[in-house]
């Protein structure tokens, strides 16, 4: 059986803040690059699609320019009452 000691808990103590302060410090090494990759990537994917809607825009008004409008009226409304 092994009896815990102070030396033993300084040592894990000691560990513990030197394991903390060096991903600390990987952190904000990589942290930065990361988020600009990732509002890279948000940003690429916005205008893929803005241009994907300015397509299909462009696409449903020249769909719609090739057909003639039709300027027949065939009537006129007319509102009936309802004679009780």
């Amino acid at each position: 059986m092994q009896e815990a000691s102070l030396e033993g808990l300084i040592e894990d103590i000691f560990i513990f803040l030197i394991i903390y302060y060096v991903i600390k410090f990987l952190m904000r090494l990589f942290l930065p690059l990361l988020a600009k990759k990732v509002v890279q990537k948000a940003s690429e994917q916005f205008q893929q699609q803005q241009q994907n809607q300015q397509n299909y825009t462009n696409t449903a008004q020249t769909t719609n320019s090739d057909k003639p409008r039709e300027t027949k009226k065939v009537g006129e409304y007319i509102d009936y009452e309802e004679i009780e």
